[in-house]
């Protein structure tokens, strides 16, 4: 196998290690302290639209529609770079991308004419992503926003939960109910709901232990009337289509992972050379070496199977499978990664005059978004169980 990255492949994972490294590393801890609201989302809406400038809010949309059409394995890179920069910034930049996507996969050319540039430019600083609810988040089937058809429109009412780059989103992709008696999962359906529109209510975002420079809200929405035309794909279909998003999401929870993994093993790494202990280099300590090896190690596995996955999609090959192994894996094995390299940095790892602490709150909630562990665990014995049938 060629595992050889293109040139543009590599120009993009350049430029995103570039950027994160000027524009986002040095805003990341303001951006975390949130000590000015006001600054820090301007500081983060510049972010945004520098990096929609660049190409990256629509990475594997068609150019036709305003997107670079890079294809997922320069989507995984970039969100990695991203990632060491600011999570905060790189987790709006991967959800962006999710709900791009499935405008383009299942909207209208109406809709994508509409839309896609839009988000692509970085006119709409993000797009939403609405499918979990307070008791529809694991099993989003279950979810209880009702879409009831009035004539030539639609009602919405309900409410979604830990909705991502809420407060700056230009358009949300939303999942409701429409056919109450269908069996579960199968009478849902997708629409599109501009920001802005009567009944549609952003709340004050979550006070979060990790990540905490991405607004995330809730959005209710309350006798909200859109019209007909929003539908996206045919009606009752629509939860096939979230299904099939949640896969490529999770090749960017898993890329965001390794990012943030990777910045806190690079900071520790470079410490560990720096300070003495017993008139000696922490790195020239065995059991610390070790502890670098096996974390580096588990990186650069999780990278592989990021990699496998977002072949298998851009191939337009299977890769449900592929995708849940690599977001398992790649969360997990980030957390135990930002957990050691905190280890190895002692006391100074927990002070916050030092990344590594902010690192280990960022990287602790890809486990459990888009899917927890345990439910990546289920796809891939349903998987598994399914091949030999």
């Amino acid at each position: 196998m060629d595992m050889t990255l293109t040139e543009e492949q590599l120009m993009i994972q350049d430029t995103a290690r570039q950027f994160a490294q000027s524009e986002l590393l040095p805003v990341a801890a303001k951006l975390d302290e949130n000590s000015d609201p006001q600054e820090c989302r301007d500081i983060l809406l510049n972010n945004l639209k520098q990096l929609a400038d660049l190409g990256f809010m629509g990475l594997n949309v068609n150019a036709d529609f305003g997107g670079t059409e890079a294809g997922t394995i320069a989507f995984s890179l970039a969100i990695t770079e991203l990632a060491r920069g600011c999570a905060a910034t790189a987790v709006t930049c991967s959800v962006t991308n999710m709900a791009a996507e499935v405008i383009q996969a299942v909207g209208n050319q109406e809709q994508k004419e509409k839309y896609l540039p839009l988000i692509c430019s970085g006119e709409y600083a993000a797009a939403g992503f609405c499918l979990t609810e307070a008791g529809a988040g694991s099993d989003p089937a279950s979810m209880k926003t009702r879409a009831v058809k009035d004539g030539d429109h639609y009602i919405l009412n309900g409410a979604k939960m830990w909705i991502t780059s809420a407060e700056y989103a230009g358009v949300f992709v939303v999942w409701a109910v429409t056919d109450p008696d269908a069996p579960k999962g199968k009478g849902i359906s997708c629409f599109l709901v501009e920001n802005g529109t009567p009944g549609l209510i952003v709340a004050t975002h979550e006070h979060k232990m990790g990540q905490t420079g991405s607004a995330t809200n809730e959005v209710r929405f309350e006798n909200c009337r859109i019209p007909a035309s929003a539908m996206m794909g045919k009606e009752n279909d629509g939860f096939r289509t979230a299904v099939a998003e949640l896969a490529g999401g999770r090749i960017g929870v898993g890329s965001l992972a390794l990012g943030i993994a990777q910045a806190a093993m690079d900071y520790s790494r470079q410490y560990l050379t720096e300070r003495e202990q017993f008139g000696k280099a922490l790195s020239s300590f065995q059991g610390l070496q070790w502890m670098l090896a096996d974390a580096y190690t588990d990186l650069e596995a999780a990278r592989l199977l990021l990699m496998s996955a977002a072949s298998l999609k851009e191939q337009d090959q299977p890769f449900s499978k592929q995708a849940s192994m690599a977001k398992l894996f790649a969360t997990e094995k980030a957390n135990k990664a930002c957990y050691t390299a905190l280890q190895m940095m002692g006391g100074n790892g927990y002070s916050k005059e030092y990344p590594l602490e902010r690192w280990a709150r960022d990287v602790r909630i890809t486990s459990i978004y888009e899917g927890t562990s345990e439910i990546q665990r289920i796809i891939i014995a349903r998987e598994l169980l399914k091949e030999i049938a």
